[in-house]
């Protein structure tokens, strides 16, 4: 599975640090909802779902959090915890969230609206789709300014 990190540029000074997300400069889709997960305990598991058409921007503004990605081919971990960097979720890629510091703060840009019908949260019905071939996990490209 290919993991894509976007390495976001900070502006700052002595003053403070700065990131822009921008659609088509560093998030490769139209922006349509922004949501964010704090105050999560350490514990707990989030997400355990994957999104037959929604594509997705993670950044973790604060601490850090542990994300399971699966897009059929096996798991894989990937640890968010800069606040310059976010990792791009396909549509068709199961995803679990785990190992919240106390301090987290995950914010989440995406190409959709909140749709419930866009959501397999069966694992064993995600493996079907995904490995029937009936949707593309493809995510249109963007530069990193």
């Amino acid at each position: 599975m290919q993991i894509e990190r976007v390495q976001l540029q900070q502006h700052g000074d002595d003053r403070g640090m700065l990131v822009a997300l921008e659609k088509d400069r560093n998030v490769p889709f139209e922006i349509r909802r922004v949501y964010y997960i704090f105050a999560t305990r350490s514990e707990v598991h989030r997400g355990q779902h994957a999104h037959r058409h929604l594509n997705q921007l993670a950044v973790c503004v604060r601490g850090s959090v542990t994300i399971m990605l699966d897009d059929g081919s096996g798991p894989v971990e990937v640890v968010l915890d800069d606040p310059s960097q976010g990792l791009l979720l396909g549509r068709m890629v199961w995803r679990e969230l785990y190992n919240f510091s106390d301090d987290c703060v995950l914010m989440v840009l995406a190409d959709q609206f909140y749709d419930p019908a866009d959501y397999i949260a069966d694992y064993d019905e995600f493996l079907r789709e995904v490995q029937g071939g009936v949707y593309q996990g493809e995510l249109v490209a963007c530069q990193s300014r």
